[in-house]
């Protein structure tokens, strides 16, 4: 008998806590000089993340951890609607739990120095600018998780080639959107610091970029059934 769907959302929850602490915390560490935290110090704690946690859990709900995978699985319906919004409300509790703790973790001065790891436009980014990026970005974690997670054919490297993918968005995407590829990474620490910069395009980019990676990989690229 596999996972009911308390587990699935179970291991969402867990699987997105998880991203949020362990990125947007390391997030924080750059307000210690001392520490030296770098853009790739960040992208390798969301990527590493992601790959762990994607592998620990995706026996269990697939391993979405992202409401833009569960949207692209949704429209190409590998998953049903209902059990698809359970787990972007967990992915949700998840991002907001984590952020939360984060804020019992570090100085109030500190977080609010980095807003609380929450992605936002910078170098002169326009929410329509981030909106794109974020949309590609999205698009090329999606078209690798249902390649490599969804897909028959597809290598089993676990959670390795989709938190490659995250890292390789962010040493692009970091320093221009944040790259949070992810609805819930942006909306957790938003939600607990109050920073809603552009936070639209931080929905829409991505489920556009996961709806549109989905239909086209299934359309061209998916196992004919």
């Amino acid at each position: 008998m596999g996972p009911n769907a308390i587990q699935k959302c179970a291991a969402e929850f867990i699987g997105t806590f998880a991203l949020i602490f362990i990125g947007a915390g390391a997030i924080h560490l750059t307000a210690f000089p001392d520490i030296g935290q770098t853009l790739l110090g960040i992208a390798l704690a969301h990527g590493l993340t992601i790959a762990v946690m994607v592998s620990a859990t995706g026996h269990i709900s697939g391993g979405h951890l992202n409401p833009a995978v569960t949207f692209g699985a949704m429209v190409t319906k590998r998953i049903n609607a209902p059990l698809g919004i359970a787990y972007m409300i967990a992915q949700l509790a998840g991002a907001v739990v984590a952020a939360w703790i984060l804020t019992q973790m570090f100085d109030p001065a500190v977080s609010a120095k980095v807003h609380l790891g929450t992605p936002e436009p910078g170098h002169g980014f326009t929410p329509r600018a981030t909106f794109f990026l974020e949309s590609i970005l999205t698009f090329f974690l999606v078209f690798v998780v249902f390649g490599t997670g969804m897909d028959s054919r597809g290598p089993k490297i676990g959670g390795l080639a989709i938190g490659l993918t995250v890292t390789l968005d962010i040493l692009l995407g970091g320093p221009l959107t944040g790259a949070s590829m992810n609805p819930a990474r942006s909306f957790g620490p938003a939600l607990i610091g109050g920073y809603w910069t552009a936070h639209w395009a931080y929905w829409a980019g991505p489920m556009l970029g996961g709806a549109v990676a989905g239909l086209l990989y299934d359309k061209f690229v998916a196992t004919v059934p």
